[in-house]
């Protein structure tokens, strides 16, 4: 399912550019061209991250971004501006943004601070939740219980919490450095060969369904891939 983005820009031109250019992206994208359309846009539908322009008629961006963070503190918010004021940047932080770009922009960077932003906050959803169940495999984080198929094993704290960024980073990449920092607290050669010896461990109990894969990443992370 493609990701949901809600563009309030005033500029038209531009606008109907950057919401063709993230649609070819793959996302789904709802135009509205002042705050106010903007505010009924969101409360009308549901969306996974919102780009907001800070100078509109109506209602600025500022404030849509105070009344949509009453009705869902948590979605993530990008503020577009011509103005490069410390104050303005300031204010669009305190209000909570995620971002704050200044035109001219490259749009391709604002693609993968997208992109950033969207898997954070996947992540952060994840942080609660003690148990997956992935392809033919179970998941118990908070019991250290590990089955796949018919086979079940207690794994050590390191494998728990391994495996456990794993499956919150399902399918996506999971760097290497945030596994050291999150589990081993430090990061040098021997840490490294240490979470190396993990990883093996890990590939070992989940060889038996076809479906996962634990894969490298150019040797900067891993991916632990799902097939079905």
């Amino acid at each position: 399912m493609s990701n949901r983005i809600l563009l309030v820009e005033d500029d038209q031109s531009f606008g109907a550019v950057l919401k063709d250019y993230l649609t070819i992206n793959n996302f789904e994208v709802t135009l509205a061209t002042d705050g106010e359309q903007g505010l009924k846009e969101f409360t009308e539908n549901e969306f996974d991250i919102c780009i907001f322009d800070v100078m509109m008629p109506k209602k600025d961006g500022f404030s849509l971004a105070e009344d949509v963070k009453r009705i869902d503190k948590n979605t993530p918010i990008i503020f577009l501006t011509a103005r490069n004021m410390r104050e303005d940047i300031l204010k669009g932080y305190q209000l909570g943004a995620d971002d704050y770009i200044t035109k001219p922009f490259d749009t391709e960077l604002l693609l993968y601070k997208i992109k950033a932003i969207l898997q954070r906050s996947a992540v952060l959803e994840d942080e609660e939740q003690e148990q997956f169940k992935i392809s033919n495999t179970f998941f118990d984080s908070m019991l250290r219980q590990l089955r796949v198929g018919d086979n079940e094993y207690k794994l050590s704290p390191k494998e728990n919490e391994l495996l456990k960024l794993l499956c919150m980073h399902r399918n996506d990449f999971m760097p290497r450095d945030l596994a050291l920092r999150k589990i081993w607290k430090k990061e040098n050669y021997f840490t490294a060969r240490s979470m190396d010896v993990y990883i093996a461990k890990l590939r070992k109990l989940l060889k038996d369904d076809e479906g996962l894969e634990i894969i490298n990443v150019h040797g900067e992370g891993f991916r632990l891939l799902v097939k079905n």
